[in-house]
């Protein structure tokens, strides 16, 4: 975006008279247009190119990751799967490999297990209606027995690398209190 880059993009203002006081910006090809109201001196529309041409310098020099895998709600075991990769990469640097995760009939004392000998893991049925941060906290859980298989210090510090993991131990407190499920969950 240097403007002495013979490569940068180009730059087209389109203003609008039913645009009151936002100013937006998107890439098309190699065009950067800036949107902006009608009513825009020069000097304000200057800032307001230079300001997106900022905006979109920060956003392309930042890392690119995979965008996240669909939430996983009811779906299959596929697509549990595809989560847990998602969060292992996110959370866990990759290094939280399961060979299986699948949905299995209700827990009677848990949400989920590991086997971190086969490296599997088991999702109750459960857990197909709670919000999908809720699910993706037990998947992370789940996913750090991989690494620690104890409930270890180094095990909770893996896990709190999702940031909402006391939120989600809270909610499913309060789920099982509610449903009278009785089932515990692990704590630090």
């Amino acid at each position: 975006m240097n403007r002495d880059d013979a490569s940068e993009e180009k730059v087209e203002v389109r203003r609008s008279p039913r645009r009151r006081r936002t100013v937006s910006a998107r890439l098309e090809g190699d065009t950067l247009v800036v949107m902006i109201p009608a009513r825009m001196s020069k000097k304000e529309e200057r800032h307001w190119v230079a300001e997106m041409e900022r905006k979109l310098r920060r956003t392309s020099a930042e890392p690119v990751l995979a965008p996240p895998p669909p939430r996983v709600r009811g779906g299959a075991d596929e697509a549990l799967m595809v989560r847990c990769a998602y969060l292992s990469s996110k959370y866990l640097d990759g290094t939280a490999n399961p060979v299986s995760v699948r949905w299995v009939p209700e827990m009677r004392t848990r949400w989920a297990s590991c086997t971190p000998v086969d490296a599997t893991i088991r999702v109750s049925d459960r857990l197909r209606k709670v919000p999908p941060w809720v699910l993706d906290y037990v998947l992370v859980h789940e996913l750090a027995h991989l690494r620690v298989a104890s409930h270890s210090q180094q095990f909770w510090a893996l896990v709190r690398r999702y940031p909402k993991t006391e939120r989600a131990i809270g909610f499913l407190e309060g789920l099982s209190a509610a449903a009278g499920w009785g089932i515990e969950i692990e704590t630090p």
